[in-house]
């Protein structure tokens, strides 16, 4: 049996789950076995888990069964982990293939797989703990799935500072979080920008009574736009991004209400920091919160353009580049002018197959819903495809000008809280 830690310094901080408040001290500690992969049925089952471990250092790694394929499932097993489901029922454990000795203190995380098959990335909870000065107290919101790097990050602030307390929504939750967040206090919310422009498109009102002192985005390309919109509803709050991954752990977090980082920032080493550098276009990391094995410069695979003495994080380098005949369109640029337009929520921009180009720029967006305040009338400025293009065309070159732009009626996104842009 593993050794009981001591308990974490936030272990009496209030927890609210499933609509029930206790605390970390409540939560039970489940009899798991070590190794384990545990496939948590709920996000009571995923904080008992990560509770489990602060205390035991059982060989964890922690997810929900939908992120876990069959094959996944086999890989696990054949790596020594035994897969066990986490329910109301308690643990059912398969035995694994492999089986091997349990490597004390390890947490294990499941990237996100946007450059393909998820893999593996070894942490432990002080790799993962990246907040570590003393913080106001606060109520936190964790909307994100169970085991996710994002998800760490907020469980790992709870779970050791004293004052961090967490009000955690189920996905079939997120739609109504505003009111669950109002009902219990929630002062703090991280999420992607995908899940801020999702509450803003459905409720933008309730949004607005939820008392927010602290916002946060991270997990996708952040935009001005966005930025923008939640600083005109929360105004007085203080509103930050952070670039975080499973492989570099959290490197960048600004707070001035801009988009990307002063490009001065390149470079730059102080002990204890990430040190951000450009290759290639590509964002490079040497991270002291680092998964195990990657010590040194680890090349994110995200893109960035310098502008206007900002770095911009335009998104994936394998999906953001687009050739128009030769000549380089940046998906994330063009995004972002969309996003700039008054009435669009949403924007989705890739590249299709086309004559003598080779590639053209197309794009999906989502239109913010009329006000039904205002009276409807023939001039309400809701735009047509038409209006959108010559948006774009007064703002980009005329190669990365979307020819075809589609709209949808809702915006799209993963249990990841993503919506692959």
């Amino acid at each position: 049996m593993a050794a009981t830690h001591p308990e974490p310094a936030g272990v009496d901080n209030r927890v609210v789950v499933g609509g029930v408040a206790l605390t970390w001290r409540e939560l039970p500690t489940p009899a798991l076995p070590d190794p384990a992969a545990v496939l948590a049925h709920s996000a009571a089952h995923a904080l008992a888990a990560a509770r489990q471990h602060a205390v035991r250092g059982t060989e964890l790694l922690l997810s929900t069964a939908s992120r876990v394929d069959a094959a996944m499932r086999a890989d696990l097993s054949e790596a020594g982990f035994a897969v066990t489901v986490l329910d109301d029922d308690g643990t059912h454990p398969s035995a694994p293939a492999r089986p091997r000795a349990a490597d004390p203190g390890r947490l294990w995380l499941l990237t996100s797989g946007s450059t393909g098959r998820p893999k593996r990335v070894g942490h432990t909870l002080d790799t993962l703990t990246t907040v570590r000065a003393d913080q106001p107290e606060r109520t936190w919101l964790c909307p994100y799935a169970p085991g996710t790097y994002a998800w760490w990050q907020v469980v790992t602030l709870s779970l050791t500072q004293p004052g961090q307390h967490l009000v955690v929504v189920e996905p079939d939750e997120l739609d109504d979080w505003p009111a669950v967040a109002a009902a219990h206090g929630v002062d703090a919310a991280s999420g992607t920008p995908t899940f801020w422009r999702r509450t803003l498109y459905r409720d933008a009102a309730a949004l607005a009574r939820v008392p927010l002192r602290q916002i946060t985005l991270g997990g996708e390309p952040v935009d001005q736009a966005i930025l923008d919109q939640l600083r005109d509803v929360f105004p007085t709050a203080r509103i930050s991004w952070i670039y975080a991954s499973s492989e570099v752990g959290a490197s960048i977090v600004v707070h001035d209400g801009r988009a990307g980082f002063p490009v001065d920032w390149l470079d730059r080493q102080a002990p204890g920091r990430p040190t951000l550098s450009v290759r290639d276009d590509e964002l490079v990391v040497t991270s002291p919160f680092h998964g195990a094995g990657l010590a040194g410069p680890v090349r994110t695979g995200d893109r960035v353009q310098v502008v206007d003495g900002r770095v911009l994080i335009t998104g994936r380098l394998d999906s953001d580049e687009i050739n128009v005949g030769g000549s380089k369109v940046s998906a994330g640029v063009v995004r972002g002018v969309l996003t700039g337009h008054p009435t669009v929520a949403w924007a989705r921009v890739t590249g299709r197959r086309a004559p003598v180009l080779g590639r053209m720029v197309v794009a999906e967006v989502v239109l913010t819903p009329a006000d039904p305040s205002e009276p409807a009338s023939a001039d309400a400025g809701v735009p047509d495809e038409a209006a959108l293009v010559r948006w774009c065309a007064d703002r980009l070159p005329d190669h990365a000008v979307p020819r075809r732009i589609r709209v949808l009626t809702e915006i799209p996104v993963k249990e990841t809280l993503k919506s692959d842009v």
